[in-house]
């Protein structure tokens, strides 16, 4: 699942430390896919790093639970299959594509349906101390932790996901994360063909892409 999809799960949370956990994986991987830390087993002696630790556990279980559900296989392959005349000429996988188009498409539905408030994310992440992030990072083994740092404030400061309500930014999301493995991955003719694509798959799960979460928030509950 995408940052805003992450967040719906504690969107009621009053620890910023916690809702920074729950999308830091995606963050760090963001800012530099080379970054692997595995911190899921670590106990610090400061509480609000275990929240982030416990955030991040959070992100990894609610993933699970997504991409082994019915609904992400369902989608992600259908989409894929639509998207697949909009791909011609393109080096971009189609499944590479379905999966992360059928999350970005789920993040537009929960802001357009107003099942979240993009701003109170971002406050959460503005709430939260560099000193207790760079912590965490040291603590998990991140060898030069300010790197990040960059990344997390121009983050905070662009506030893009408030662009994931525009269809057309929607597309311009999966652009953008196709180039991290293809310099050119669209032309004008894809682009187009894949906004066409992606508003006519959200129209078709809009009445029931609730149910994952759902789904998802039951499995939680056990």
């Amino acid at each position: 699942m995408n940052f805003l999809s992450h967040y719906y799960f504690d969107r009621d949370t009053t620890d910023c430390y916690y809702t920074l956990g729950t999308v830091l994986p995606d963050l760090l991987k963001n800012a530099d896919k080379t970054i692997v830390l595995h911190p899921e087993d670590l106990v610090h002696n400061n509480a609000a790093v275990n929240s982030i630790i416990n955030g991040w556990n959070k992100h990894l279980l609610v993933d699970k639970y997504f991409h082994s559900s019915e609904f992400f296989k369902t989608h992600s392959h259908q989409l894929k299959k639509e998207l697949l005349p909009a791909l011609k000429g393109s080096p971009v996988k189609p499944f590479f594509l379905g999966h992360i188009g059928i999350e970005l498409i789920l993040d537009n539905l929960l802001l357009t349906t107003h099942k979240i408030k993009v701003g109170d994310f971002y406050e959460h992440l503005n709430t939260c101390s560099e000193r207790i992030i760079y912590d965490f990072l040291v603590f998990a083994g991140m060898e030069q932790p300010l790197l990040f740092f960059k990344f997390f404030d121009d983050f905070k400061k662009s506030r893009y996901l408030r662009s994931y309500s525009e269809i057309e930014q929607v597309t311009y999301a999966l652009k953008r994360i196709c180039m991290r493995v293809w310099a050119n991955p669209f032309s004008l003719e894809n682009e187009a063909g894949i906004t066409a694509v992606v508003l006519n798959y959200r129209t078709a799960i809009f009445d029931n892409f609730m149910q994952i979460y759902t789904e998802i928030e039951e499995k939680l509950s056990f």
